[in-house]
């Protein structure tokens, strides 16, 4: 059987040859960081000023923000946000308008089209803090009743067409086909196809998509 001792088991030395101890016992050390306000960290104690400096520079390294008002869907929204953040972010997180979609969130493959002033957009690699005033509409306000009102002609369009499966695509080729429309690339499929070959499907629906198109700029 082994007779080794742990060391909390070896009894501290005494006697006139015991050395006496100069660390202070745990118990000794916190009291004292506890009585002068300092932080404990790991290598030593950091004091009440250092601990304040600390928190300063991590406040100075925050990543800058920015204030910005736009109008998205007919309703003025002024909000505060770090300024990397881009159109889709703001859309989904922080206006709760999760219809378009993110995507490769690299601007190919167009799931995420709204129109900025008319004109369509990857929101994925738009910065929100660089639309002060613009309007913005996405597929949640496209339809001219509302959620519970008409459709789009473009949204029937894509109803009768059958242009779409698993649908996650679908708001994006809507935005973009309203934006082609509104642009005249309509005169033909061919021009259609060209105009809208930003936007990827990935159940492969492009040729029920080009016919909701046309039927929306032609009226058939």
């Amino acid at each position: 059987m082994s007779t080794e001792l742990t060391e909390s088991a070896v009894p501290p030395p005494t006697g006139p040859t015991a050395e006496p101890s100069s660390a202070p016992s745990r118990r000794t050390f916190i009291a004292t960081t506890t009585a002068v306000g300092g932080t404990v960290v790991a290598g030593g104690l950091m004091t009440g000023p250092a601990a304040l400096a600390v928190e300063t520079r991590a406040a100075a390294e925050a990543p800058p923000s920015g204030r910005v008002s736009l109008t998205v869907n007919g309703k003025r929204h002024t909000v505060t946000i770090d300024n990397r953040t881009s159109l889709l972010d703001l859309l989904r997180e922080h206006l709760d308008l999760p219809g378009s979609k993110k995507g490769c969130n690299a601007g190919a493959c167009g799931a995420c089209t709204v129109l900025v002033d008319g004109r369509r957009v990857n929101s994925c690699l738009t910065l929100a803090v660089r639309l002060e005033g613009a309007e913005v509409t996405t597929i949640e306000g496209l339809a001219p009743g509302g959620t519970d009102g008409e459709l789009h002609p473009l949204q029937r369009a894509f109803i009768e067409q059958d242009a779409f499966q698993c649908g996650y695509c679908t708001p994006g080729q809507i935005m973009s086909g309203v934006g082609c429309i509104q642009e005249g690339h309509t005169g033909s499929a061919d021009e259609v196809r060209e105009w809208m070959s930003g936007n990827i499907c990935r159940c492969g629906c492009y040729v029920k998509i080009v016919r909701a198109v046309e039927q929306t700029a032609h009226g058939k």
